[in-house]
């Protein structure tokens, strides 16, 4: 793997009294943020490979809606492992991807703001924020190890 695009889900709505996080929906905010993170994506001529996505619902319409943006993009596949990861659970599971030059990861706060500064800085404990739908393309220079990465691009609505 040479290129990594982590991408945060969009706004979703509030949980509902009793209702399972996993089960939120996209608002219509974030239908419009995921739609918009693809067609930067798209304008850029960053294209995944590989798509990787967690199983809650908004995690699933954000990659939807923004791989539709995309010309003769891949199917994401679902990744259990990704909801509720740390850093060291995301960079095992892309470990196990490193045969497709450009992944995308579509997933939750903390970890994928904590993955990017543990790729880029070193250290998970510098992150700055991922807003919802924001993403960051980083090139990955050798191995997946802390500090290997070079942030070449961050975007949010």
């Amino acid at each position: 793997m040479h290129e990594l695009i982590l991408l945060r889900h969009a706004e979703a709505q509030p949980a509902k009294a009793g209702g399972e996080d996993q089960g939120r929906r996209l608002s219509g905010r974030g239908e419009q943020e995921a739609k918009a993170a693809g067609t930067w994506l798209a304008n850029h001529g960053v294209k995944p490979d590989r798509v990787l996505c967690s199983p809650s619902e908004r995690t699933r319409a954000t990659a939807t809606l923004a791989l539709a943006a995309m010309p003769q993009a891949p199917e994401s596949q679902i990744a259990d492992e990704i909801y509720d990861a740390t850093p060291g659970e995301l960079l095992a599971l892309l470990d196990q991807h490193d045969d497709a030059g450009t992944v995308m990861l579509v997933g939750h706060n903390p970890g994928i703001e904590r993955l990017v500064a543990l790729l880029v800085e070193g250290r998970s404990d510098e992150f700055r924020g991922m807003p919802p739908a924001g993403l960051a393309v980083l090139h990955l220079h050798g191995s997946l190890e802390p500090g290997s990465a070079r942030l070449d691009a961050f975007w949010s609505p």
